[in-house]
């Protein structure tokens, strides 16, 4: 199982910092960060982040949500359902979550954060081309719910400000969320005529550039584009990103798995 990390551990060697209430609250109320000579002067190194989710020691320097989360979610390894090697992410919702007002957010959680941060490089520099697969079971019969398959964070800190999704609804095509501001989803293209399917691997890719001009986000769903975006407020680094299980909390059910998942560095977005 993928264990929470009590400690989150910052850039400068030996500084720690205990880990801030906005991990859990999120990127709710934040929405806005300011960008460092570092982010701004960053340059790209053709690196590369992948996991296939063999071993829970590639995550231990990052957060990871506690498992069980509010006592209705659950998340870690899994052999259930696998697309390479002997283990996938999975999560589960196991009953509806805690009802709380704003600025509280009580949505579902499963899922090991990835803080590029916290590399030895730092974040990585954008645009980056990111894959991964999902098997995804789920229902989502009201208009209010949602699941997201990931979040990208601008931002470095805790609080996760400054964040693009991939999301589906009740409408079930897959969407950018937050673009081209926060709380927006406005899209420059936008499939709306291709399902995501259930029970089965499926590849989800995205181009994302955080640059402070020309911001931009492309989603392709095995192959086929889906969703394109501008992208405004970023500093051209991604810093942090989650997959897995982030859901409205009204779903009382539901199962999603994640594997093979890779995260690049590259000149230009196809």
């Amino acid at each position: 199982m993928f264990l929470a990390v009590t400690q989150c551990q910052k850039k400068a060697e030996g500084q720690t910092t205990d880990v801030l209430l906005g991990t859990v609250l999120a990127y709710q109320a934040a929405t806005t960060i300011t960008c460092t000579s570092d982010q701004l002067n960053k340059t790209q190194n053709a690196r590369i982040f992948q996991t296939s989710f063999e071993s829970t020691a590639e995550f231990a320097s990052f957060y990871s949500v506690p498992s069980p989360y509010q006592s209705a979610a659950t998340h870690g390894q899994s052999t259930e359902q696998k697309r390479t090697g002997t283990y996938s992410h999975k999560a589960s919702i196991l009953t509806a979550g805690p009802s709380c007002l704003y600025p509280q957010n009580c949505n579902h959680r499963g899922y090991p954060t990835i803080q590029l941060n916290k590399l030895p490089s730092g974040g990585f520099k954008t645009p980056v081309l990111i894959e991964f697969y999902v098997y995804l079971d789920i229902s989502l019969p009201g208009t209010a719910d949602w699941f997201s398959f990931a979040t990208y964070s601008a931002d470095p800190s805790d609080l996760w400000r400054r964040v693009v999704l991939i999301n589906i609804d009740s409408k079930n095509y897959a969407y950018l969320m937050h673009v081209p501001l926060h709380n927006q989803s406005q899209h420059n293209y936008q499939n709306t005529a291709l399902s995501f399917p259930q029970r089965q691997w499926t590849k989800l890719t995205t181009c994302l550039d955080f640059s402070p001009t020309g911001g931009m986000a492309k989603d392709w769903m095995d192959g086929t584009l889906i969703s394109t975006a501008n992208v405004s407020g970023g500093c051209g680094v991604l810093e942090q990103a989650h997959f897995g299980l982030y859901a409205s909390p009204t779903l009382s059910s539901g199962i999603v798995f994640n594997d093979d998942l890779r995260i690049e560095e590259v000149s230009i977005c196809p």
